[in-house]
């Protein structure tokens, strides 16, 4: 059936229903792309991040390696040195006796950490809501186009294949479009939810190896310069 018999044929209803549908699609096949895209990236920087890091020979190196990183490591790892430089720049202060070096680059990785784990659910609420509503966005266009046929045959006052046949086939394809939008997006925030919960174990396990290090270097006494 040819689609757009229904943007010719239909009321404005079922029109603004096919609209919706159509939106919800495009919109969903862009949060695939991009936030495919933008995992992949985020994969490759981190490897690159991590390298950068712990091949350095000291931390000076390993700030001046991660100026250029835009990963997630390579964020976490600058919060981490601004906030160890900053502690031990107040030491004599009042900061630097308000809490420990322990305390205070937790909160500061812990912080970088949440901001890294909230950008990653970007989009993720969107495919939720598309996957979850798309079909019945789709089964309502139906039911109003079978609501429109049967008035027809109310008004023709008799039953006719030819007659009703057109405006139900029509109506059926909103269910069809509602899949076909509901689907994808599914698909998708399964797959990116699981991305997502890699990635921030990831993030979980360089934050304690980067919390831990910067510790040492701390009680060390040598200090990032």
């Amino acid at each position: 059936m040819n689609v757009l018999t229904v943007f010719q044929q239909g009321d404005a209803v079922l029109i603004a229903v096919f609209m919706i549908l159509i939106l919800m699609s495009v919109l969903t096949w862009y949060l695939i792309i991009v936030r495919g895209a933008q995992t992949l990236c985020l994969r490759r920087a981190n490897r690159e991040a991590e390298g950068a890091l712990w091949g350095a020979s000291d931390w000076s190196h390993a700030e001046a390696g991660l100026q250029t990183s835009k990963g997630q490591f390579a964020n976490l790892a600058r919060a981490g040195i601004a906030a160890l430089k900053q502690y031990q720049s107040q030491a004599g202060r009042a900061l630097g006796q308000a809490c420990g070096v322990d305390e205070f680059l937790t909160r500061a990785i812990r912080k970088a950490l949440s901001q890294e784990i909230a950008r990653q659910e970007s989009g993720l609420t969107v495919l939720a809501s598309i996957g979850s509503t798309a079909p019945f966005v789709g089964l309502f266009g139906t039911v109003w186009g079978i609501y429109h046929a049967l008035v027809n045959i109310g008004q023709a006052g008799q039953m006719s294949i030819g007659a009703v046949a057109g405006p139900i086939g029509e109506a059926l394809v909103a269910t069809a479009a509602g899949l076909a939008a509901a689907i994808p997006a599914v698909l998708a925030y399964n797959a990116l939810t699981r991305a997502q919960r890699v990635m921030s174990q990831e993030l979980d396990y360089f934050a304690h190896d980067l919390h831990a290090q910067l510790l040492t270097q701390s009680g060390e006494g040598h200090g990032v310069r």
